[in-house]
């Protein structure tokens, strides 16, 4: 045993041979600017204090809320409001006033059976239309639910909303496929919105890493992805931020922190201070901004934008608005906040009232304006409804298609297959499936060719 061990000693190769473990090392004294030196995974200065911390900013202060205009609609002291002429002004404001217009009607429609659910953005319309006016046009947006202003600004128009909502064959979107206020746009670069809850963030972090792969993309745009406080709380979020920030992507995060997941209150959501103090966890640019400024909001998002595409990181802009309306027509939120706090919000900072307020004071809007374009608007919406309650849903083949890419899976014949038995059983001889068929371009019979 004696010889082989020394044979096996000497067949060691030098390098190893060599090593002895720490016990066997000299000490190094640090270099020059290194007085304790530092880990080998950090640069972190060493300290012999023992001292704990608990907030991002100095002495545990809280992140403050950048804002450029007040509830009445003046500019802050010291504020520097962001260069707009009256056109885009006019523009943002428009785009503002239609949102609860367009959110009315609707949810009405929901309440009368018209249409199967619906989802509003009010109070949040500065946070929505103020971050759209900030992006380009081909920035990849994936949304959560109560981003339909964006699509607006874009041009999407009232029609697409109301044939989506109402799943006609128009429906652009997925022909009828999706429930109500799940749209999508390819020409818009706005993804399909998922019910599921925060799914769109680590999607989000993958657009940013594919534009910038694409030589004719990069330094261009960004992707950018909406989502509530709640689905923060979700693992997708982190996992997204994780992403965006090390490999890095030009991905750009807007949380609209508007006080509740449904009825979860924020307070019952995190105990740090909020989602803005998780940013420079990751090591990201971060703001938190007047969600119901939007002047605040567009001057926020338009630098974070530059930052995300100029670093090729992500960036995050944290908006603190306030859910005016139910979570959706499936809620009732008076069961778990009282009518008066939703009231006092409603009256004391309208970020709708707010910015027209900035507007009259510069002399570009005026009352009988006002009068005009809600009276516009309304007719619009009214007029695209109807259009869309009239028009058949789409062919029954039409569900079978576009749901997968490629070879169409044997599931999908399969699932064909039955349904094609069974309207050849019951289509003509039972009540309720020959008038459902009637609701159908086509009435059943494309499927049977």
């Amino acid at each position: 045993m004696m010889l082989r061990t020394i044979r096996l000693r000497h067949a060691l190769p030098r390098t190893l041979r060599g090593c002895r473990g720490m016990a066997g090392t000299t000490p190094q004294m640090p270099g020059p600017g290194h007085a304790h030196g530092h880990l080998p995974s950090s640069t972190s200065p060493i300290t012999s204090k023992l001292h704990f911390f608990n907030s991002v900013m100095e002495g545990g202060k809280q992140i403050p809320t950048y804002r450029v205009i007040d509830g009445a609609g003046k500019p802050l002291e010291g504020a520097v409001v962001p260069e707009i002429d009256e056109a885009l002004a006019r523009r943002i404001y428009e785009n503002m006033v239609q949102l609860p217009i367009l959110d009315d009607i609707l949810y009405n429609l929901q309440r009368q059976g018209r249409i199967v659910f619906y989802m509003t953005a009010y109070g949040e319309e500065a946070a929505i239309i103020g971050s759209a006016a900030a992006l380009a046009p081909d920035d990849e947006v994936l949304a959560q639910y109560r981003e339909s202003g964006v699509l607006l600004w874009r041009g999407f128009g009232y029609d697409n909303i109301m044939n989506q909502c109402f799943g006609t064959h128009l429906d652009v979107c997925g022909k009828g496929k999706q429930m109500p206020v799940h749209y999508g746009s390819k020409e818009l670069h706005y993804h399909t919105i998922s019910s599921p809850l925060a799914t769109q963030i680590p999607q989000a972090a993958g657009v940013g890493y594919a534009l910038k792969r694409d030589p004719a993309r990069r330094g261009k745009n960004c992707a950018v992805v909406y989502f509530g406080e709640g689905a923060a709380s979700e693992g997708d979020f982190h996992a997204g931020m994780l992403l965006a920030s090390t490999i890095p992507t030009p991905t750009l995060f807007i949380a609209r922190n508007n006080g509740f997941a449904i009825s979860t209150p924020s307070s019952e959501q995190y105990y740090g201070d909020g989602i803005a103090a998780r940013g420079p966890g990751y090591g990201i640019h971060t703001i938190r901004v007047d969600g119901n400024d939007v002047l605040a909001v567009y001057s926020a998002v338009k630098e974070a934008r530059r930052l995300c595409i100029e670093e090729g990181r992500a960036v995050l802009v944290e908006t603190m608005t306030y859910r005016v309306g139910h979570h959706s027509t499936s809620d009732d939120s008076f069961a778990y906040r009282p009518r008066k706090e939703v009231e006092d919000r409603k009256r004391l900072d309208n970020p709708i009232v707010r910015f027209r307020l900035f507007m009259e004071s510069r002399g570009w809007w005026s009352k009988d304006e006002e009068a005009a374009l809600t009276k516009r608007i309304k007719q619009e919406v009214m007029a695209a409804y109807k259009k869309a309650e009239s028009l058949p849903k789409p062919e029954l083949k039409e569900m079978f298609t576009e749901v997968y890419g490629g070879e169409e899976p044997w599931n999908i014949k399969e699932q064909r297959e039955e349904l094609k038995r069974l309207v050849k059983k019951y289509g003509d001889s039972w009540e309720p499936w020959k008038s459902e068929l009637k609701k159908h371009k086509g009435e059943g019979k494309d499927l049977l060719e």
